[in-house]
């Protein structure tokens, strides 16, 4: 979701699901065309904002997207936790050495783009792009060992 302003959270419901309580909350943001809004669930005793949901709910104000996440049952909103809980991030190991990879990347294109312009000299770009080929060899070395395990 592209924001083109500040994000709101608004607390929507608290659901017991499963035998647990899940605090259930809406963060909306205009991302230029319309507003959006998407359901962060939480359970008890986590500081940060929850999983989201995949889907959005959207409308022409914030109060539209708000009115049209309060329409949803205790069913449904239980149904997109479930959802939203069996699609949660696991792999975490894997998914940190690819941020790194990725910053990697970007680090690369950044030092191309500014031999080609002139503002770093060739031979020192040179050698920092050999240097950055190589860390990224090495993170992708052990990405195998990560990959399929859950932490």
């Amino acid at each position: 979701m592209l924001s083109y302003g500040p994000v709101t959270q608004t607390p929507l419901a608290v659901l017991q699901v499963d035998d647990m309580e899940v605090r259930v909350t809406l963060h909306t943001v205009s991302d230029g065309v319309e507003y959006l809004g998407r359901l962060f669930f939480a359970e008890p005793g986590w500081t940060n904002n929850g999983i989201p949901d995949r889907g959005v709910v959207p409308g022409r104000t914030p109060a539209d997207v708000e009115a049209r996440a309060r329409d949803l049952r205790p069913e449904e909103l239980a149904q997109r936790w479930r959802r939203a809980n069996a699609e949660k991030r696991r792999f975490h190991g894997l998914r940190h050495l690819t941020l790194e990879f990725l910053s990697r990347v970007r680090y690369m294109n950044q030092v191309g783009v500014s031999m080609r312009s002139g503002l770093l000299d060739a031979d020192g770009a040179s050698q920092e792009l050999l240097l950055t080929e190589q860390q990224m060899i090495d993170v992708v070395r052990q990405m195998r060992h990560l990959a399929g395990v859950e932490s």
